[in-house]
């Protein structure tokens, strides 16, 4: 344990030395090395991690939920939460993203007034961890700004107390255009403080101030902060608006070498404490920026899959699907030890900026009217050439596929599940909105009681009406979760589904979207093919690439291959995953 020590302490001091480097310290960085390893507690329990190993497999789904997206009068929503889990989610899923569940003063949760508290609201401590025994518990690290309202930003501008020198300022007479906003809103925030006006750095929100990550004392705190989140069963680290994290006059801002680093420096911390635990990145940016975040397999575990939800909602309401068979042959394979996270909907709206370069903009303007035709707003941002431009559509999931560019149609339902089949076949590990689970619509209250646009998709259900539903049979989300829960029940059979399993895309046209999968052992294959059109499409099995040697059968229905020359046809937004083995 010394030397695994000692080998952590001198990786710490190098990462440090980049991070830091030209930045005048009080200390040195074996010092400030030595004070992160104590405030991980790693002096106590320290774990030798074993490189490139994967620590997820096709049994591994995730649910993500606000503490509160399920409420019943008088309980703790928490609690709620965990009933429906329980008696309802059951072993279907086994890891829960609880989206930010701190005190905070805005945006749902991200602007956080105290990391160290569960929202009275929600709960308390005990309530996460009653969860966090039973399923595989992801929590957020807002790493990049917290609430103005915090203690820390109150002795900002009293100048004195923790959190004094804790924030990042400019000085509104620079030039700052080469950053990239993902807002429209004034960059610098003007304060009075004890020593006088100041301007706060503010990527996001006025109520969002920046953190300073050049002053060593934010990166220590935060290491204290990972440190309680994981006594308390945190076992994902959801990196919040990272890419924005180090800041430097005359850049734009965005995934500097710096913050890459960072990223590194946390998990070499955080898989010593605790092995199994997991790093994913939140970085809504263009698809090949994203990618760099799994570094050399020593950054980030996981990263979002962003640019999968904006183009599989293309593809199935345009019928086609070229530019999501371009996308998925351009991407590379996750080696072992990193993992695409896959979604499909999420609390924030459906982002447009990873797409850029992937759809052209008659593409994106289409798909924008069409979900605006379909009730969705759009939230902006300025782009580089100081004009406003689409960042990303607000709408709920069921509502954004209920048609095509033609208007709506009958087929939202079968649609909807179409996009879901696709998801879970994909490589990567799946997760699921709570709304999509339940075939939520458009909360238009919500929204003209906010004013925010992306309260469309963030609707509290009143538990008993719920459950109501659930029980109805003949109620769109009864049908809705019943289905997606034996969709998921399948796939985690299924070793061809490992996160880390080989993929290969199928060339079938347009209409038909496909792709093989293959267990790491070679011993399962899974052809997943889907008609993306509102048109029945013929498939001639004689273009898959069937072994002679094998049976083969669909996971989703009765259908059984006796001829490798006869032909299927496929309904509109019908699915086959097409197997040799079946579990």
């Amino acid at each position: 344990m010394n030397q695994v020590l000692s080998d952590l302490g001198k990786k710490l001091e190098h990462q440090l030395a980049f991070i830091y480097q030209g930045i005048p310290l009080n200390e040195e960085f074996k010092t400030l090395a030595d004070t992160l390893i104590e405030c991980m507690k790693l002096t106590d329990k320290c774990h030798f991690p074993q490189p490139f190993a994967n620590h997820w497999s096709e049994q591994d789904v995730v649910m993500i939920t606000y503490g509160d997206s399920v409420i019943e009068e008088g309980v703790k929503p928490l609690k709620t939460l965990q009933h429906f889990i329980t008696d309802h989610v059951k072993d279907s899923i086994n890891s829960v993203h609880i989206l930010p569940f701190f005190p905070y003063s805005s945006d749902d949760g991200f602007s956080v007034i105290d990391y160290s508290l569960v929202n009275e609201g929600l709960g308390n401590w005990q309530d996460i961890q009653a969860i966090a025994s039973k399923k595989r518990l992801m929590s957020d690290l807002v790493i990049n700004h917290c609430s103005s309202r915090s203690i820390w930003f109150d002795n900002f501008i009293k100048g004195s107390g923790k959190g004094s020198d804790f924030f990042y300022t400019g000085d509104p007479t620079q030039d700052y255009s080469l950053v990239v906003r993902p807002r429209t809103s004034p960059l610098l925030k003007p304060v009075m403080t004890a020593s006088g006006e100041q301007h706060v750095w503010c990527t996001f929100s006025h109520d969002q101030v920046d953190f300073d990550f050049r002053n060593p004392e934010v990166l220590i705190e935060f290491v204290r902060i990972i440190r309680l989140y994981l006594d308390y069963g945190v076992r994902i680290f959801r990196l919040d608006a990272v890419a924005f994290l180090w800041k430097e006059q005359d850049r734009d801002c965005i995934n500097l070498v710096q913050t890459h680093e960072v990223v590194r420096l946390l998990r070499s911390l955080i898989e010593h404490a605790q092995p199994d635990a997991i790093i994913i990145t939140e970085t809504n940016i263009p698809n090949t920026q994203n990618l760099t975040y799994f570094g050399n397999a020593n950054e980030a575990h996981c990263i979002y899959n962003f640019s999968l939800p904006p183009l599989l909602i293309n593809t199935l309401i345009t019928g086609n699907c070229l530019y999501l068979k371009r996308w998925l042959m351009s991407m590379p394979a996750a080696q072992n030890g990193t993992c695409y996270f896959n979604f499909l909907a999420s609390h924030d709206g459906i982002g447009l900026r990873p797409v850029e370069g992937l759809l052209n903009d008659q593409e994106v303007t289409e798909l924008v009217d069409t979900m605006t035709a379909f009730g969705g707003k759009i939230s902006w941002r300025m782009s580089e050439d100081g004009t406003q431009k689409a960042y990303e559509m607000n709408i709920a999931l069921y509502d954004a596929l209920k048609g095509t560019t033609k208007g709506e149609d009958d087929m939202g339902m079968a649609r909807f599940l179409c996009a879901h089949v696709i998801m879970m076949g994909l490589e990567g590990m799946p997760a699921f909105y709570i709304h999509s689970l339940l075939g939520t619509r458009n909360d238009y209250k919500k929204l003209e009681n906010t004013h925010h646009n992306r309260a469309i998709n963030r609707h509290r259900w009143d538990y008993q009406a719920l459950e109501a539903q659930l029980a109805d049979e003949g109620s769109d989300h009864a049908r809705v979760f019943q289905q997606m829960l034996a969709l998921i029940d399948i796939r985690r059979a299924q070793a061809a589904f490992h996160p880390n399993a080989i993929q290969f895309t199928l060339h079938l046209g347009h209409s038909l979207f496909g792709f093989w999968r293959q267990s790491q052992n070679r011993h399962q294959s899974i052809f997943c093919i889907s008609n993306i059109s509102d048109q029945s499409v013929e498939l001639a099995i004689s273009e898959l690439n069937l072994s002679l040697t094998e049976r083969w059968s669909d996971l989703l229905s009765d259908l059984e291959i006796h001829d490798l020359n006869q032909m299927i046809s496929l309904e509109p937004y019908q699915s086959i995953w097409l197997t040799n083995r079946k579990a």
